[in-house]
C-alpha cells in the first residue's frame, strides 16, 4: 500500500496530531537529504514510540530527544546541515499545518544541543525560525548568554525577515505563554524596552503585535513605566505606533487605570455628572441586574469618554474583589446628557465561584469611580 501523502490530509482535530506518522515520515526525508548518514529508521521507530497519548509539548519533547540520542556529532557540524534543511523546508500552504508543527522538535533540538556554543547556536536559530517560531528555545541564551545574545537580538531588529524581527521580541517577553516567566525582566524590563524601541514602527502586523503583547507582559509588572514609555513614544508617533500603544495597554484600560485614558485620545479630567442606580436591590443566583446611569456634560467641549463599571464581589472570607467590565465609549458633546442601560448577568460559571452578599457596583468613566449602588446576591 502506498503511503499517504502528508500534504493531502485534512486538518486534524488537535494541534497536537499534526505531529504524527506522517509529518515524521517528512521529516527524516528532510534531515536524511542533507545529512546522509542519518539513521532514518531508528528514528521512525523511536519517534513513533508510544507517541499517541501524549500531549503537544510532549511530543516536541519527545521527538527532540530522539534527535539529540542519535545526532551525537559536535553541533558544529550539526549546525551546518540543520540550516541546509531550514533553508530548503517545503513551502507552506494554507491548511497545511504539518510543516510549521514539525519544525518545532527541530528548533527544540537545536535550541538545546547548541547552549555550549551559543554564537553556532544564534546563527541556527534565526534561520530555523521562519519555520515555526524559535521563541521558546532562545529563552536559555537569554539567560545564560545574555550579553551575546541581547546584542544579537539588537542586530535582528534590523533583519529583513519578519520572522526574525519578530524573535527579538518575543523571546524577550518576560511572560511568555508556555515559555516560563523571564524573572530578570519582571524585576528590570529595561532591556526589553531597548528592543522594543528598535521594532515600535516596524511595518509588519506580525511584529507589532508581538510588541503590543510585549507591553502588555510588562504593564503588569510596571504599569506607570509602560505608560511613561508610551507617552514619550506618542511623540511624532506613526500609525503603527499607536496601534501598538493602544494594543499593548489593554490590560491597564481593563483594570481602569486612569493615566492610560489620555495617552489614547480620552478626555483626561471628564467634566460630568453621574446619576447611577439598579433596577433591584436583592438578586439570586442565575439572574440578571439591570443597571442604569444618566451622564450630563458640564462643559461646552466634546468630551471622549470610556464608559465602565467595576463590581466587587464577595470571596469565601468575606472579603471582595474587583473586576472592571466593559460598558460602552462615547463621545459626549457640550451640554448633552446621555441615557445607557445594561444587564449584568450573576450567573455560575466555571470560571467563578459566587458567594452570597453585598456586591459593590461602581460606575467608571475614563478609570474614575463616579458612582456606585449596592446588591445582595441570594444563592437561594
Amino acid at each position: 500500500m502506498a503511503k499517504s501523502d502528508p500534504l493531502a490530509e485534512s486538518p486534524p482535530a488537535l494541534l497536537k496530531d499534526y505531529i504524527n506518522a506522517n509529518s515524521i515520515e517528512a521529516l527524516a526525508g528532510l534531515i536524511k537529504q542533507y545529512k546522509p548518514d542519518f539513521p532514518d529508521d531508528k528514528f521512525r521507530t523511536m519517534a513513533m514510540f508510544q507517541l499517541e497519548p501524549m500531549s503537544l509539548k510532549t511530543r516536541v519533547n519527545h521527538i527532540s530527544d530522539v534527535l539529540a540520542v542519535l545526532l551525537v556529532d559536535d553541533f558544529s557540524v550539526n549546525a551546518k546541515w540543520l540550516k541546509q534543511v531550514a533553508e530548503h523546508w517545503p513551502n507552506q500552504e494554507p491548511g497545511k499545518g504539518w510543516h510549521s508543527f514539525m519544525a518545532w522538535p527541530l528548533i527544540d533540538y537545536a535550541g538545546k544541543q547548541g547552549l555550549q556554543q551559543p554564537t553556532a547556536a544564534l546563527d541556527v536559530l534565526k534561520h530555523l525560525t521562519p519555520l515555526f517560531t524559535a521563541e521558546f528555545a532562545i529563552r536559555p541564551y537569554i539567560q545564560q548568554h545574555f550579553e551575546l545574545t541581547f546584542k544579537e537580538l539588537m542586530r535582528w531588529c534590523e533583519d529583513d525577515n519578519e520572522h526574525v524581527r519578530r524573535l527579538a521580541s518575543e523571546g524577550m517577553r518576560p511572560r511568555l505563554p508556555w515559555g516560563g516567566h523571564l524573572n530578570a525582566f519582571k524585576h528590570d524590563p529595561q532591556p526589553v524596552f531597548e528592543i522594543l524601541s528598535q521594532l515600535r514602527d516596524d511595518k509588519s502586523k506580525y511584529v507589532q503585535k508581538s510588541v503590543a503583547n510585549n507591553l502588555n507582559d510588562i504593564s503588569k509588572d510596571h504599569p506607570h513605566r509602560v505608560i511613561d514609555l508610551c507617552r514619550e513614544w506618542l511623540e511624532n508617533s506613526t500609525p503603527q505606533r499607536r496601534w501598538i500603544i493602544r494594543h499593548g495597554l489593554r490590560s491597564l484600560i481593563k483594570a481602569g487605570e486612569p493615566a492610560v485614558f489620555p495617552l489614547l485620545g480620552y478626555s483626561e479630567k471628564p467634566a460630568v455628572n453621574v446619576d447611577f442606580n439598579v433596577t433591584d436591590q436583592h438578586v439570586r443566583l442565575g439572574q440578571k441586574l439591570e443597571m442604569q446611569t444618566f451622564i450630563h456634560s458640564k462643559t461646552s467641549q466634546a468630551q471622549q469618554l470610556v464608559v465602565d463599571y467595576r463590581v466587587w464581589h464577595v470571596k469565601s472570607n468575606g472579603k471582595t474583589t474587583a473586576k472592571v467590565y466593559k460598558w460602552k465609549n462615547i463621545t459626549l458633546l457640550a451640554r448633552e446628557s446621555v441615557y445607557l442601560k445594561k444587564l449584568h448577568g450573576f450567573l455560575q460559571l466555571t470560571t467563578r465561584q459566587y458567594y452570597g452578599g453585598q456586591h459593590t457596583i461602581e460606575i467608571l468613566i475614563n478609570g474614575v469611580v463616579h458612582k456606585q449602588a449596592t446588591v445582595n446576591l441570594v444563592l437561594e
